[in-house]
């Protein structure tokens, strides 16, 4: 049985990963728990000796340390991989990815499928460049989970989204800063530092996603994934796979991957990368580069291909190679991550669906699983990773033979699961980015 470490290892994803044919033969440890990881302003070289505490007190092997979340997993498992000479990427590759301005830097070397975008100080008197010109994005250049991305419409906005950057970027922007330190940054990149934003031209079609591994320096693309928005809004409906995208698409998508890929040096870690497609226009562009796959898609490639996303992560933490040697199946076409939300009000619960509910609906419907994310008197505010004016009442797992099918079942899962609020005054919100953590 091989000792593995995951950062921030929680019970759902636990379970998922004791499923794997690899998670069969392991035993999981968690290295650090998600409120540690994900409460207010971590402080980093803290988080790195607690950790390394935890793994030079275990009285046994340490096989593998390993994680799938965003910030700052990603950036703590090659640190704490390389103090013990464990397969993972490279720290400097992870940063690449992950410092929005470094990786449009990297990106505009080898491809053309980017929007324009520029360096905004908050210092002084910020102007607004063009390019990108109105509409844009305003995001720092490291956040997670669309935390401070404003969507800006004209001077108005400009104002007030960086009114609200200066008040909130440090939270992410100083242990980021942290991080960097342990880099040898290029010059333009350590002149940026952590705690300024990038501006970038707004994009529009299709949100969809590919998902890969490199190993060895050889990257593979595996997959590919849709993201639907709610009618109207820019929240997640669900993430869906397989991707209803044609060949022609994908193959672009993955072209575009592997070039990227290649190009921050990225090794030895599963990736994932978001896109836009205008059928229109035929237009494709790259959002962001994920030094990691997808926690949210781990039981979609379940339901569908019969072994989760987790199981490539565990082979190159392990040093072995990602690629499936049986071939499985899943007992569904077609799986999706669903978004139930409640939107605009703020509220506190006063009554959540209960386990025994949610037990009792899973049995009904083969192939769905719920995670009902408020807590019964937390103020639903309060919940970390929101999009602003949006919060999630439940994810729903969902495989089906067709998306008609997939889709009636979201349906009734959504009448049957009851939820009651305390009603509160809305709390003022920041936009919803063009990514987010999923």
């Amino acid at each position: 049985m091989k000792n593995v470490f995951v950062v921030g290892l929680d019970e759902r994803n636990h379970e998922i990963l004791r499923r794997t044919p690899t998670g069969r033969d392991c035993r999981f440890h968690q290295l650090l728990s998600l409120d540690e990881l994900q409460t207010g302003e971590v402080d980093i070289d803290q988080l790195i000796d607690k950790a390394e505490k935890v793994l030079d007190d275990f009285p046994d092997t340490v096989d593998a340390i390993c994680g799938y979340w965003d910030f700052p997993v990603t950036l703590l498992v090659p640190i704490l991989c390389e103090r013990r000479g464990l397969p993972s990427a490279s720290l400097e590759s992870v940063v690449k990815c992950e410092h929005k301005y470094w990786s449009r830097l990297e990106q505009r070397k080898v491809i053309d499928e980017y929007p324009p975008f520029a360096l905004v100080e908050l210092n002084g008197d910020p102007t607004v460049p063009d390019p990108p010109g109105y509409p844009m994005w305003l995001k720092p250049v490291k956040s997670a989970s669309s935390e401070l991305a404003f969507h800006v419409l004209d001077e108005k906005d400009f104002g007030e989204a960086v009114s609200e950057l200066r008040e909130g970027i440090d939270r992410i922007g100083r242990p980021f800063e942290q991080i960097l330190s342990r880099v040898d940054l290029p010059p333009e990149i350590s002149e940026v530092g952590g705690r300024t934003c990038l501006a970038e031209g707004a994009l529009h079609g299709v949100q969809a996603a590919v998902e890969g591994f490199v190993y060895r320096g050889d990257v593979v693309v595996y997959a590919s994934l849709d993201s639907v928005d709610y009618p109207g809004s820019p929240a997640f409906l669900r993430h869906q796979y397989p991707s209803g995208l044609s060949e022609e698409v994908r193959g672009r998508m993955a072209d575009v991957s592997e070039r990227v890929i290649r190009q921050v040096g990225l090794d030895n870690s599963t990736f994932s990368v978001e896109f836009f497609y205008d059928p229109v226009e035929d237009g494709l562009n790259l959002l962001e580069v994920n030094p990691r796959h997808s926690q949210s898609h781990a039981e979609l490639f379940e339901l569908v291909d019969g072994v989760s996303n987790h199981e490539r992560m565990l082979l190159l933490s392990l040093g072995r190679d990602p690629r499936m040697t049986a071939e499985a199946r899943g007992e569904f076409a077609v799986a999706a991550e669903w978004y139930h939300r409640r939107f605009g009000d703020d509220g506190v619960p006063v009554r959540v669906p209960t386990e025994e509910e949610v037990a009792e609906l899973e049995r009904s419907l083969p192939g769905v699983s719920i995670e009902i994310v408020p807590e019964e008197g937390r103020r639903l505010s309060d919940m970390g990773a929101q999009d602003s004016y949006t919060y999630e009442l439940a994810k729903i797992a969902i495989g089906a033979e067709d998306e008609t099918a997939m889709r009636a079942k979201y349906e009734r899962c959504v009448e049957a699961l009851r939820f009651e609020f305390a009603e509160e005054d809305m709390t003022p919100g920041r936009g919803t980015d063009q990514g987010t953590d999923r």
